[in-house]
């Protein structure tokens, strides 16, 4: 059955295809033909139940006023963005280097194997974090050096400070963090200059995954730079790479290892690997895991503790961040997590451990809240706060605080945790601090799959919130960033590799 008409990419030669989604035996396929290299059918989820579940919470539309390219051809031929583009930059990413200190075969930035160096100066990249900060109405309010690995680079502590001097109220990198084990002091460092996330590679708990997806043992590397990250009061998430075969089977020791590593470990982001940039894409539909897949697993693992109807879309919360800015006075919300429904899934867990019994117990949020009343009750209260009328700020909150308790499910809650009056602190004061006090007690647990030539998705990428900014003073979407413009943008502004003395 056919679900809807999209746009896609040819996997062999990239050139953008008219491509149809659609649904058979429970499953989602995405399908296009391409006159050159033929026809291809690839998995888009494998699960149409919790594909039609999450498609009702559709994202709203928040554009940008100042498009920084002009919408001259089909999407996404002329990525930039352009006035088609429908959500506003949550996260900016700037790759500041495409050298490394590994060859990872899952890269998909093909990092330090294409034969030339690409690597911003410091003046190109306070322009590309000014681009950020100028969209309108909304400036991008986050940022993430990626690379390549950005720790290699002698003025990563000088970017970091940059990103706050441009008015970034969250910085974070993206690395292997080999450098961060090896150098005690580049933590404290970069904590001190204002990072305030370590966004970690870490693909399981024993040295195979390491060896498979990252060419050794790189486990104990990642333990230190955790502990240096800790000493430093550093937060981190762990990001593993999920290839089937390969690292799937660890998911649960990785949860159990977050969860043991709570001090600053805040969350375990899982991004099944994107058939781009150096992955091998021979046999793509035995190595495909897809968003259901991803949650299943979670499901086996926790003996049906955290079970797939504990996730949801990041455009579910939506109306916190609106609530959060109507209450303080804001029109609406200055920026919100409207990526597409099926981009990604996520939901927050708790632990407590029980005496006598090797396993501890997991209990997700959706266990003690009624999630689904709670947002329609925001929903109602933004609509109120859109109204204007007298004194109606300290009545909806009047109402909040009266009628939060009765959503919670007191004999379902985790022990000792006031979960009421840390949501009234997230809802009315939405700082870090209160955001703080809510994850020291939970872990989120999300699935973030990027796309790729064979299931990319051009509804998709129109409401994608993740944007690379570029030199040339473009900002793109991640996925076509990845899947089209990574080598043209490298190659314009790179340098023979012989030029580097580093």
């Amino acid at each position: 059955m056919k679900i809807k008409n999209t746009k896609s990419l040819c996997p062999e030669c990239g050139k953008p295809l008219d491509a149809e989604v659609y649904d058979e035996d429970g499953k989602v396929f995405i399908k296009k033909t391409c006159d050159e290299h033929g026809e291809f059918i690839n998995t888009y989820w494998s699960d149409d139940g919790l594909y039609n579940r999450v498609e009702k919470y559709v994202p709203s539309v928040t554009g940008v006023d100042n498009p920084c390219v002009e919408d001259i051809g089909p999407c996404p031929s002329n990525c930039g963005l352009c006035s088609k583009h429908e959500t506003s930059t949550v996260l900016g990413l700037i790759d500041v280097t495409n050298r490394c200190n590994l060859r990872c075969p899952v890269c998909f930035a093909n990092a330090a194997a294409a034969g030339y160096l690409y690597e911003p100066t410091q003046d190109e990249i306070r322009q590309m974090l000014r681009n950020l900060r100028n969209l309108k109405p909304h400036p991008c309010p986050a940022i993430q050096y990626a690379g390549g690995e950005p720790t290699v680079r002698k003025d990563i502590v000088e970017l970091v400070k940059m990103a706050k001097e441009e008015g970034f109220t969250h910085v974070q990198i993206a690395t292997n963090g080999i450098r961060l084990a090896k150098r005690e002091n580049l933590a404290k460092e970069l904590k001190e200059a204002g990072l305030n996330t370590v966004y970690l590679a870490f693909d399981g708990v024993t040295p195979e995954p390491y060896i498979n997806n990252r060419g050794r043992d790189l486990l104990p590397d990642k333990l230190q730079a955790i502990e240096n990250c800790r000493k430093a009061g550093l937060g981190v998430v762990l990001v593993p790479t999920l290839v089937k075969g390969i690292n799937d089977h660890q998911v649960g020791d990785i949860i159990k290892f977050a969860f043991d590593h709570g001090e600053n470990v805040y969350g375990v982001n899982f991004q099944p690997v994107s058939f781009a940039g150096r992955t091998p894409a021979d046999h793509v539909e035995e190595q495909r895991i897809t968003i259901p897949d991803f949650v299943n697993i979670i499901d086996e693992v926790t003996d049906s503790q955290v079970s797939p109807d504990a996730f949801y879309p990041p455009s579910f919360v939506e109306p916190i961040a609106e609530f959060i800015s109507l209450l303080s006075g804001e029109d609406s919300a200055k920026v919100t997590l409207n990526c597409h429904e099926h981009c990604g899934i996520a939901t927050y867990v708790f632990r407590e451990k029980t005496e006598g019994d090797d396993k501890d117990k997991l209990i997700p949020i959706t266990d003690f809240i009624d999630v689904d009343a709670l947002f329609d009750r925001l929903k109602k209260y933004n609509e109120k706060l859109k109204e204007g009328k007298f004194g109606v700020r300290k009545r909806v909150l009047a109402g909040l605080t009266s009628h939060l308790p009765k959503l919670i499910h007191r004999s379902k809650t985790p022990k000792g945790l006031d979960i009421v009056r840390i949501l009234l602190n997230v809802f009315t004061k939405g700082s870090y601090d209160a955001l703080g006090d809510f994850s020291k007690d939970a872990m989120l647990i999300s699935c973030m799959h990027f796309m790729d030539p064979f299931n990319f998705d051009e509804d998709r990428v129109k409401k994608c919130v993740i944007h690379y900014a570029t030199p040339d003073g473009r900002i793109i979407p991640f996925c076509t960033f990845n899947s089209m413009y990574r080598p043209d943008v490298e190659q314009d502004f790179s340098k023979p590799l012989k030029q580097n003395k580093d």
